[in-house]
């Protein structure tokens, strides 16, 4: 008989809990004394226009919230626990220094068993309703407009086919949101060139197709793997290359199975979910950890756990929609975290995006381009809902807008001790630099009903990132189809917002390649990271406000 006994506090997920805690590490002295200067710059670099207004917004670290109880997998979830503990195994014995690795994975895929059985036969959990909350943030949350499942039919997996192709060529590299994994190694690598940046032969990519990784990871391949190839080199990628091989492979028969059965009608999968923050925080930590794997001397440490977990926030949010009627559960929850604390991550998304535009962010860390170029590839896949569910009726009032007075944050502390968000008005350059101001005229031009707003948010992105030297053709285009589209989209009262997001599609798998060239790569990137996630009217923030109407769809979108 299943063990229907709950998962106590003090079992898996305090473990797990417990497991990432302890291998946290304090910040780099040399990232700390680079964040310094970088804010002291910003806060010195323009006029501080608009109305007085000061705030600060504590966020407490997800590590602190208190464990929930949750249901124990049932038989086919445990059967499948003791497959992957026989495939952990072999990768343990062959590297004894993944046994952190592969102790994680064993966890995750045990919560996310047990989360979804409590999510299908357990009383729903009911959270703190905070539609009416007040404060700073949520009093300017929007209304989303109404959508309908049919207008999902779009969502791909991958995003349109990039019309070159992603160097070495692969098929399941064929994409702007896969091609966007091999472009961030090179973004991070080429600061310090660490080699990593065209490895593939341990190259967690390798393993980044759920479909292919069950057929080719099993017992004998996988031995054949440790004993002829990776030994040979062997290396902390390259074991953690498997160990994500595995974890994406259960990850995959876990959602499928719950999927089928309430396809089937064994079930009726609720809208409700139980993961919370901390769980949500734990088991995303694990797939960052394993997809955006940098130097081991810097897994750890709070700024690159910051980057991990926020970049699938960002994911996540401006997805909600989406995943909402797929139903798969890591992705699911924004449909059931409150309001409040959907609008604080979102808030903290948009400060380490804005962060990331500072080039004093750059070159400590491996991870610090994570999230700029995390943005910028979600904004060109014409998978995500940026340019599409971030598309409301109106632009929201300019004067007093808390979110453009948001600061840069570097959020190390959003597993740990908590973070401290502050809003006050905001800053921009006095004058543009020479080819910031031709962009700024070709927007004159183009789209005089957005040049005024578009050449404020250039002034406010200089502030930050010092003085633009982008690509002015290639940005321009990409810019004229999507920020300036969609601004366009808002003034016309949320008119064409599907033809906005096709078309971000479309120019993203035309100029994908273009765009994250050398020299200019650097500079395109965060200054299209900041129109995309940070420019008024912030269509990233405008995602927040979703909540799923029903499961139902495409059974799962990897």
């Amino acid at each position: 008989m299943t063990d229907t006994r709950p998962l106590q506090a003090e079992g898996v997920v305090e473990e797990f809990r417990k497991l990432v805690g302890s291998h946290i590490s304090v910040r780099h002295p040399e990232y700390l004394r680079q964040e310094a200067a970088g804010l002291a710059r910003f806060a010195a670099s323009g006029d501080q226009s608009g109305p007085v207004r000061r705030e600060q917004i504590f966020i407490d670290g997800a590590l602190a919230h208190p464990s929930r109880e949750l249901m124990r997998p049932d038989e086919q979830g445990q059967a499948r626990l003791l497959a992957l503990d026989q495939r952990l195994a072999a990768i343990r014995d062959a590297f004894p220094f993944a046994s952190t690795d592969t102790r994680m994975c064993r966890l995750a895929c045990e919560l996310l068993e047990s989360a979804w059985r409590q999510r299908a036969e357990a009383a729903p959990v009911e959270t703190a309703d905070s539609t009416g909350c007040t404060c700073l943030l949520c009093s300017h949350l929007p209304t989303p407009p109404p959508r309908r499942l049919e207008d999902y039919d779009w969502r791909k997996s991958a995003g349109a086919p990039l019309l070159v192709k992603t160097w070495p060529y692969r098929r399941e590299l064929d994409s702007v949101l896969s091609g966007g994994w091999a472009w961030t190694r090179k973004m991070s690598d080429s600061d310090h060139d660490l080699g990593l940046r065209f490895r593939n032969e341990d190259d967690i990519l390798v393993f980044q197709e759920y479909k292919r990784v069950a057929n080719s990871v099993d017992i004998s391949g996988l031995h054949r793997k440790v004993g002829q190839e990776l030994t040979h080199q062997a290396s902390t990628n390259g074991a953690r290359a498997l160990v994500s091989g595995l974890y994406a492979t259960h990850k995959r028969a876990v959602d499928e199975y719950w999927l089928t059965r309430h396809t089937r009608g064994a079930i009726t999968l609720p809208q409700a979910n139980p993961l919370d923050k901390l769980t949500y925080a734990l088991l995303q930590t694990l797939d960052c950890l394993f997809w955006h794997v940098p130097p081991e001397a810097e897994l750890w440490q709070e700024g690159n756990l910051a980057s991990l977990v926020l970049c699938r926030v960002l994911d996540d949010m401006t997805d909600t929609r989406a995943d909402a009627v797929t139903g798969e559960i890591s992705n699911f929850w924004l449909g059931s975290v409150s309001t409040h604390d959907k609008a604080m991550y979102a808030a903290s998304a948009i400060a380490l995006v804005k962060y990331g535009c500072m080039p004093e962010s750059h070159g400590v860390l491996w991870n610090t381009w994570l999230m700029d170029t995390t943005i910028v590839w979600m904004a060109l896949t014409g998978r995500h809902a940026l340019w599409f569910d971030g598309i409301i009726d109106e632009l929201p009032p300019l004067e007093d807008c808390p979110l453009c007075g948001i600061e840069p944050n570097s959020c190390t502390g959003l597993l740990s001790g908590g973070i401290t968000l502050k809003s006050g008005p905001q800053i921009r350059v006095n004058s543009l630099s020479s080819q910031a101001r031709r962009l700024s005229n070709l927007c004159r031009t183009y789209a005089p009903d957005v040049w005024r707003l578009f050449d404020r948010e250039l002034a406010a992105f200089e502030a930050l990132h010092g003085e633009w030297h982008g690509d002015l053709e290639i940005t321009w285009k990409i810019l004229s189809r999507t920020y300036v589209a969609a601004v366009r989209a808002c003034l016309a009262g949320g008119n064409g917002a599907r033809e906005v997001q096709l078309n971000a599609g479309a120019v993203g798998a035309e100029l994908f390649h273009a765009l994250n060239a050398p020299p200019t790569w650097k500079e395109d990137t965060a200054l299209l990271a900041y129109m995309f996630g940070c420019a008024h009217p912030h269509f990233l923030w405008n995602c927040v406000g979703y909540r799923s109407d029903a499961v139902a769809g495409d059974e799962l979108d990897g």
